[in-house]
């Protein structure tokens, strides 16, 4: 009788064990996108991705970066993209304008 206490209670630790470890993991771009002003975010949802490393989404490499190009906001994925959305302000904004409107047309 010992052997069978011993084997439904290593089923059952097995079991809160193996549940434990399939959980779904926190979405780690909402989780730095959250520590973003309400104002902040939105504008980071209407841009999506960052103006110089396209493939980066906002969010996924840290809290992104805010910049002001010409009166404009422009969202980063990282300090590594500021000196080149500087240098070539045009590209930037035209590149942002590209994104929010690819991000719009996703959302209709």
């Amino acid at each position: 009788m010992n052997i069978w206490r011993v084997m439904i209670l290593s089923v059952g630790l097995t079991s809160l064990i193996l549940a434990g470890c399939t959980s779904t993991p926190a979405d780690p771009v909402a989780e730095e996108r959250a520590k973003l002003d309400p104002a902040d975010r939105a504008a980071v949802d209407a841009q999506e991705w960052c103006v110089i490393s396209t493939e980066k989404r906002l969010g996924s490499m840290a809290a992104p970066i805010k910049l002001n190009i010409k009166g404009e906001v422009v969202f980063l994925c990282c300090k590594g993209c500021v000196r080149k959305a500087e240098s070539d302000p045009e590209k930037t904004l035209a590149k942002l304008a590209e994104l929010k409107a690819k991000v719009k047309a996703e959302k209709q």
